[in-house]
């Protein structure tokens, strides 16, 4: 492991955040603001017959009150993965079909907010009910679509084949044929879906917490009939985004439309119970891994076939076995998705979207394998290390995995385990655990267009395609443009998040360090160039503000272009329309991945069974840390919502009526403070020059892939039960 590079500097938006000055959405206050509420569906699947309004209308203070008959004809957004910019093509309220429970029917405007829930509460319709399916469990055959051959676009979602896998598995010595499910799940962002619509002389001014201020506009544009250049969104912060907030919600249009209708700003916050039904979801899926070995562990064969929810009205597609064709060095491989088209809104992208319920299927199968072989299940998988891409045959641009294993296990202490399950003990009578499980993620950039000015008065003003999740992009932005322009962190202003400035492309899909970071250098770079020309051959150790004034200037101006290697020109195109342009994992001359290697050990109590993580330490490889203290607190938060992922999360569906049960923070159970132990955090730290000058692969995602399936291995291990489902719960170790 090499030394930090970059300087452990604290965030540069903490001051701001802790005294309340970084403004969220639903923090704007408009003058003659207005509030709305919604009114929802009943049933899961049918028509609206008729609504009555009547008693809505005459609650004090009311002010509009829309359904689909009074809606106007507006086109809906297009899903984000079939040219459109929605998380789903299908939007509220502009027919009477009602697709899933919890589907808006109405939209209520009031002087207040307390006015406009009251009203909404009174809202009453009468459906015909149709038939409906909600879980994979008994879908019909004519529901199940193969992404193969279907309309989706092939070179992302085609099968994923290296050699004969079928043929190699048959012929193995030794084999593991197992089936694994993953639940829905919710994520469940502190910022709820919120939308403050206002009006300006023809222009409309949208507010929202949002990974993809690009696709708002360009999707409202479409919506509304509008060019682009009259709607301006602005997402300085969002308070939470995993995956839900990366497209076109269903709430922006109506709050557009009220708006507009009544000539004052409305506010319409989603509340938490309409959230799980109104925004998308990691879909419910299952797999079905078959791994084939000779006896010394070289793993011949892999074959991981996978069923994934969809909605009805959409083709959401999965990509599971992109990751775990990747993730050894295994020669034959075959890779399957399905979808399954059920009736609920369009699940979507939630944190390491695939390569979570991928990575828990697969690396339990690999520790399978391990114990049906006899070997360290650390040691299976270094025999299986590879520096070549199994689907292409590329070089890889990185890969430190055996340098995160070998770390995690010295920082572990694996060396002490003991492999016969059931075998190590606490003081207490508890059952110990140790379980190990790797991850990887896609390196991908998106193309970013990144503008830059110093003023005289000392400010570096610098704006590029980017959204500020909680994940800390200003940070890392800053401690680039801090290094390159030896500038103090409080003359930066940066804006991100705000089609104001430079054209926004969505933020997500562990790629905004990857791209924006390299942006950031490169204005750094044409900013100094600039400077150098202005002032030619003046004293290097000078501020770009004391240049300035060496030239009797007030500003100074660049901006640069950067796209993912093999990109072409015509992709700025597709940035500013707003359209998803990232391009990664494979490249035209290498592929590059990101990896993490978790090393878990957990407690089951010897009566309650409670099963307790006592500590987990997690090495990753993610290229150059450009900004320790927040890579850090990535790592973590992974880590903590593995273990959600593994012991606590589940959308609980309700086959009788529909939609999800638990929709609330008090049933959807998440861990607490209480329920997380040691969490120890390093990174390799060796940056990936290939991929771009800074050397920086991603984080955000990988940090979680893996960490579920480290503790199913953990929970095997302390009590010699297999558990190929999550969440792990008491019942499953008694």
């Amino acid at each position: 492991m090499s030394e930090p590079t970059f300087p452990r500097s604290p965030r540069i938006d903490a001051f701001d955040k802790v005294r309340g000055a970084a403004l969220y959405a639903a923090d704007q206050s408009r003058p003659g603001m207005l509030h709305a509420a919604l009114a929802v569906s009943t049933i899961n699947r049918g028509e609206v017959l008729s609504i009555d309004t009547r008693a809505a209308r005459g609650v004090a203070g009311v002010r509009l009150v829309l359904t689909h008959a009074d809606m106007g004809d507006y086109k809906p957004p297009g899903h984000v993965l079939a040219g459109g910019f929605g998380f789903q093509s299908m939007q509220p309220m502009l027919s009477n079909r009602i697709a899933y429970r919890g589907q808006p029917i109405a939209l209520v405007v009031g002087e207040t907010l307390e006015a406009a829930l009251e009203a909404a509460s009174l809202v009453r319709a009468k459906y015909e009910r149709q038939p409906f399916q909600v879980t994979l469990e008994g879908a019909p055959a004519k529901d199940i679509v193969a992404q193969q051959g279907s309309p989706l676009p092939q070179e992302m979602f085609a099968d994923k084949v290296a050699g004969d896998a079928d043929a190699a598995f048959a012929g193995a010595a030794h084999r593991i044929d197992a089936h694994y499910l993953h639940p829905p799940q919710h994520q469940n962002p502190i910022e709820l879906v919120s939308t403050v619509a206002e009006w300006r002389r023809g222009t409309l001014v949208i507010h929202e917490g949002t990974q993809n201020s690009g696709a708002i506009r360009h999707g409202l544009a479409r919506q509304l009939g509008l060019d682009p250049a009259r709607i301006e969104v602005i997402s300085p912060q969002c308070g939470g985004g995993f995956g839900m907030k990366n497209s076109l919600q269903m709430q922006t249009l109506l709050a557009a439309v009220a708006a507009r209708r009544l000539g004052q700003p409305v506010k319409l916050v989603v509340p938490r119970s309409q959230l799980f039904h109104d925004a998308s979801f990691r879909p419910a899926s299952r797999h079905h891994i078959r791994l084939g070995a000779s006896a010394d562990g070289k793993i011949l064969a892999a074959i991981h076939e996978a069923d994934q929810q969809t909605s009805r009205h959409d083709l959401f597609p999965g990509s599971y076995a992109e990751m775990t064709a990747r993730l050894y060095g295994i020669p034959n491989f075959r890779g399957r998705e399905r979808l399954v088209r059920l009736d609920t809104q369009t699940p979507g992208y939630m944190r390491a979207p695939f390569e979570q319920p991928a990575s828990f299927a697969f690396e339990s199968a690999i520790d399978e394998l391990a114990q049906l072989l006899g070997l360290d299940p650390l040691a299976l998988r270094l025999r299986n290390e590879t520096r070549t891409d199994v689907l292409t045959g590329k070089p890889l641009s990185s890969r430190f995995l055996a340098d995160c294993l070998r770390e995690g296990a010295r920082r572990f202490g694996w060396d002490k385990r003991n492999a016969q399950p059931g075998s190590m003990k606490a003081k207490d009578g508890a059952a110990i655990g140790w379980g190990v499980a790797c991850g990887a993620y896609k390196v991908a950039t998106s193309p970013a267009i990144a503008r830059i000015a110093a003023t005289r008065d000392g400010r570096i003003l610098f704006t590029v395609a980017g959204h500020e999740m909680g994940q800390g992009m200003r940070s890392a932005i800053a401690s680039m443009l801090v290094r390159r322009l030896r500038v103090a962190p409080q003359a930066l202003v940066i804006q991100i998040g705000d089609t104001r400035g430079a054209p926004q492309h969505l933020t997500a899909g562990s790629w905004g360090t990857a791209s924006v970071v390299p942006a950031a250098q490169e204005a750094a770079e044409a900013l100094l160039a600039a400077l150098a020309e202005l002032a030619p051959g003046h004293d290097p150790a000078l501020t770009p503000a004391q240049v300035l004034a060496l030239a009797g200037r007030d500003r100074l101006e660049a901006e640069v272009r950067r796209k993912a290697p093999g990109q072409p020109d015509a992709v700025y195109g597709r940035l500013q329309g707003g359209m998803p342009a990232p391009a990664g994992p494979a490249y035209p001359e290498f592929v590059s991945m990101s990896y993490a290697a978790h090393f878990v050990e957990v407690n089951v109590e010897p009566v309650t069974r409670r099963i307790r993580v006592a500590r987990v330490v997690s090495v990753v490889d993610c290229g150059r840390v450009v900004s320790p203290l927040t890579a850090d607190s990535q790592v973590r938060g992974g880590v903590v919502w593995g273990i959600g992922a593994a012991l606590r999360e589940i959308s609980e569906v309700d086959p009788r009526y529909g939609g999800f049960l638990n929709a609330d923070l008090a049933e959807y159970v998440v861990p607490v403070h209480a329920d997380i132990g040691s969490i120890e955090v390093a990174f390799i730290d060796q940056p990936d020059p290939l991929l771009n000058a800074a050397g920086v692969k991603g984080l955000g995602e990988v940090a979680m892939v893996g960490v579920a399936a480290a503790i199913a291995n953990a929970v095997h291990h302390a009590t010699g039960k297999r558990i190929r489902h999550l969440p792990i719960r008491i019942e499953d170790v008694l």
